[in-house]
């Protein structure tokens, strides 16, 4: 079938000997069932009946009548160049006029009542193809078709459309015009095409088969090419589909029964045919004479089915890496991320943290946040964003808070810390950027001293009113891991009893498209009005309720990014 059909190996070799020896034995039997019917048939050989009556001649008119198909016997008529100008309708047979009745709407045609111009009586078939058919059938004096063949007749209710199969043979000096309903054949015809399907019946006894329309298409074979024998078809099968189709042949011719098989076709394209097959028998318990099968490409399907998989597959390789991802993050989050408990109320600090990942991420970004005492009773307090989401920024992230804590042991100022994390961050590469707040809290002054490096400036909740803490002198600092040897100021507030600090990261405001202005004082609205519908009681775990509400109010579906919010009490 293909001229790319690889050379069998021995496994493919024994398989293709399998099934041609299967159909050599069902041929053998069929022979031999006829043999034996035959015989049994044969009449007794008698002498010939001279008195015999000699066979009777049917008029024309008989024979035409006994024409199954519709027919019209017309006589050509030619111009003085030998060329045909019209038909003279001289004869229809009882199928003709059956099919009249049946597709031609009453009165749409005068009553036929002797010879007259086929062109006249049908105007639309001079413009049809039919007139250059005849033309041909009288130069080459051969039959010619059948040919689709589409006319029209005016009817009183609008045009009717006919479309026929039409065959026309020389018939003495006449020409015979033969026809079936060629929308049935088109019909099928245009199935096969939209689904991709066929049909054949092949005889066992001698390899002759029997195709549809579609069938060479169907099997991706030339439409000139002869139709393949089963060993021809077996041999165009891959070697792994070969087994399958042993097996529906077997069922079919010895088994009797359907049989479902797909074939994976060699040569460009790895054209898939799922093939139904059926047993053809002469009468009920004979043995089977040929198979009937229908085969529909399915090779779109199993290319879409295959892309399924693949991303099924590659859907569970994602999940498994998610979950992974989980299971890294959910330990990183528990070792970086500090739970407080009463550590610092004896500082008159209280202190608790909402943490939300993003849901885009697996329970960790790169959102930190630190609040412990250091020796000489002074608390370090910070929160930052590294940037990126995921296990880098989670990895970035750690760096940046456990070198915060090591750093704060010197004892120096927060201007000198950050500018040190700035320094380290700068060191590990171009990716690795974060913002922060760093802050001491020096309980003896109830002081905080803190700096900004790029980040959203801490909120002071005061008496019910929320409101952002003023910039430092000169200004925030860059973010850190920009540009090395940035210096930093700090700002001070001094904290009144009741007073509460918060400090967050901006996946906790911004939104998409929105101002970042407006998510500012969204933020100042929750943080008030949580205030005011449950105010917080002395304690961690009441601050701990607060902060959990404020985010609450202001986190959705909206948000993109981690989201974290360091509250702060003076108590």
């Amino acid at each position: 079938m293909d001229a790319t059909t690889p050379v069998p190996d021995a496994r493919t070799h024994l398989a293709l000997r399998a099934i041609r020896e299967l159909l050599r034995a069902q041929r053998r039997r069929i022979r031999k069932y006829s043999e034996s019917y035959e015989d049994a048939l044969a009449p007794p050989a008698t002498a010939a009946d001279a008195s015999a009556s000699p066979p009777l001649t049917p008029s024309g008119r008989e024979v035409l009548d006994a024409f199954p198909q519709p027919a019209l016997l017309v006589a050509p008529l030619l111009d003085e160049t030998g060329r045909l100008h019209d038909a003279l309708y001289v004869a229809q047979n009882e199928a003709a006029r059956a099919y009249a009745a049946e597709r031609l709407p009453h009165g749409s045609v005068p009553p036929w009542e002797g010879p007259t111009s086929l062109f006249e009586r049908f105007p639309s078939l001079r413009g049809s193809r039919l007139p250059d058919i005849l033309a041909d059938v009288l130069r080459e004096r051969s039959a010619q078709g059948p040919t689709p063949i589409e006319w029209v007749v005016s009817t009183s209710s609008g045009p009717v459309r006919i479309n026929d199969e039409v065959r026309v043979a020389p018939c003495g000096e006449h020409l015979l015009i033969s026809w079936e309903r060629g929308h049935r054949l088109h019909m099928a015809a245009a199935a096969q095409k939209l689904v991709r399907t066929c049909w054949a019946e092949w005889n066992l006894g001698d390899d002759r088969v029997d195709p549809s329309r579609g069938f060479r298409s169907v099997l991706g074979i030339d439409g000139r090419a002869a139709v393949p024998t089963l060993s021809e078809l077996a041999a165009a099968v891959a070697p792994d589909g070969l087994p399958e189709l042993y097996r529906t042949l077997y069922d079919v011719i010895l088994r009797k029964r359907t049989g479902v098989c797909e074939l994976r076709l060699n040569g460009a394209g790895s054209r898939v045919i799922r093939m139904t097959a059926e047993p053809v028998r002469i009468a009920p318990g004979s043995l089977v004479w040929a198979l009937r099968a229908v085969l529909t490409d399915v090779t779109a399907e199993r290319r879409r089915r295959a892309s399924v998989e693949c991303a099924e597959r590659e859907a569970r390789r994602q999940r498994e890496r998610a979950e992974a991802v989980a299971e890294v993050a959910d330990v990183l989050r528990e070792a970086v991320l500090p739970h407080f408990q009463d550590e610092l109320a004896a500082y008159g600090l209280e202190a608790a943290a909402v943490y939300r990942p993003s849901a885009r991420e697996a329970g960790v970004g790169g959102d930190w946040y630190k609040a412990r005492r250091l020796p000489g009773d002074r608390l370090l307090v910070a929160l930052g964003d590294a940037r990126g989401h995921g296990l880098a920024a989670a990895t970035l992230m750690a760096k940046l808070r456990y070198a915060l804590a090591g750093l704060a042991y010197t004892e120096q100022r927060v201007e000198q810390l950050t500018q040190w994390l700035n320094e380290l961050a700068c060191a590990d590469g171009f990716e690795s950027t974060a913002t922060a707040i760093i802050a001491r809290y020096h309980p003896e002054r109830c002081l905080l001293r803190w700096t900004c490096a790029g980040h959203p400036r801490p909120v002071l909740v005061r008496d019910g009113t929320a409101a952002q803490l003023p910039d430092p002198m000169g200004g925030p600092g860059l973010p850190l891991g920009v540009l090395g040897r940035e210096t930093y100021t700090a700002a001070e507030t001094t904290l009144r009893p009741g007073d509460i600090v918060l400090m967050y990261s901006d996946g906790l405001t911004e939104r998409r498209a929105s101002d970042p202005d407006l998510d500012t004082l969204r933020f100042f609205d929750a943080a008030e009005r949580c205030v005011r519908e449950a105010a917080p009681g002395s304690g961690h775990e009441a601050l701990k309720e607060y902060a959990e509400r404020v985010v609450a109010e202001l986190d959705g579906p909206h948000r993109s990014d981690d989201a974290t919010l360091l509250a702060l009490r003076r108590s």
